[in-house]
């Protein structure tokens, strides 16, 4: 059941529609409309000689919610004085043509949609005085609230245990733990919907030879270092940092040195027999990543940032 609708405008501004509570701002939700898995669009080719067609490909299509909200009979001493006023705070809120985030609060999960404001129409010479308010929302799924998670493919060794002795130490310096990287990992995917990644690289030395993989699937990414020398000048040296994203709509590659960033996507490649990279996706349940370089591995920080996508709300 969703509880609340937290939105957020283009300047930041936020506003908490309760369902329970619409006395705290002097508006209620009647209806709302498109949060669901919504509809996907089926392509097939028609057989020429027998009955039906063959599969081709689908997509889903982009996402319109629609809110119906109403304006309580007021006043309310400290939120309201008029049904205009009302009005004109739905008007600040979801503005025309601007870009508006809506969290939806409910008994399972928090949940958010990013769209563009199409239209706010309200019915003002009407007893029960509303407005309709549509949202395009571009990307068809909606996405955990809570944040983006990580992956980092190190783990902490302890190198001693409690209670200890330093009376046989020949220096001062008591080595603690040490970050060991490792070349594969485990991501459990919770989310509905496939969906990309960010994947950040931080080298400790020189870095050569670089492949990220997906084990099962095959999806490979990797960097070819002649074209990182014809882009920046030099290989990939300690210090730079390596920034990837798989996302659909959203892909990029960049290299920051000393400040400065450097567009690699085409230096970017698949395996050995795939000219292109694979722009490497999170399916549902277990994803086996695995990361190799010719040098530089020992001293590798790889993390992988990614939001877990929903089909609806």
């Amino acid at each position: 059941m969703i509880k609340s609708l937290e939105v957020i405008n283009y300047l930041g501004d936020n506003l908490v529609l309760e369902l329970r509570a619409p006395e705290k701002t002097g508006l209620y939700i009647k209806t709302i409309t498109g949060i669901g898995p919504g509809k996907a669009t089926i392509n097939t080719t028609d057989l020429a000689s027998s009955d039906g067609g063959i599969y081709n490909s689908a997509r889903s299509e982009i996402r319109n919610i629609v809110l119906t909200i109403g304006f309580l009979e007021g006043p309310i001493d400290g939120v309201y004085k008029t049904i205009e006023d009302l009005r004109q705070k739905t008007y600040a809120y979801f503005p025309k043509k601007r870009f508006v985030r809506l969290i939806f609060h409910t008994d399972n999960r928090d949940l958010y949609a990013d769209g563009y404001v199409e239209s706010n129409e309200p019915e003002i010479f009407s007893q029960e005085e509303t407005t309709q308010i549509s949202i395009i929302c571009p990307d068809p799924n909606v996405y955990n609230a809570v944040g983006s998670s990580v992956v980092d493919f190190s783990s902490v060794n302890s190198l001693f245990e409690f209670p200890f002795e330093n009376n046989s130490l020949t220096d001062n310096e008591i080595e603690f733990g040490s970050i060991e990287p490792l070349t594969n990992k485990i991501l459990k995917y919770e989310g509905e919907v496939e969906t990309g990644m960010t994947l950040y690289i931080h080298p400790g030395q020189a870095l050569t030879g670089f492949s990220f993989s997906n084990y099962e699937t095959g999806e490979t990414i990797a960097i070819d270092d002649s074209k990182i020398v014809a882009i920046t000048g030099r290989g990939i040296l300690a210090r730079d940092s390596i920034e990837i994203c798989t996302v659909r709509g959203q892909k990029y590659a960049t290299l920051t040195r000393s400040g400065l960033s450097y567009n690699i996507i085409n230096a970017l490649k698949g395996d050995g027999s795939n000219k292109r990279p694979d722009w490497i996706q999170l399916y549902k349940g277990d994803n086996i990543f695995t990361y190799s370089a010719t040098t530089g591995s020992n001293n590798l920080s790889v993390l992988i940032y990614y939001r877990i996508a929903y089909e609806g709300v």
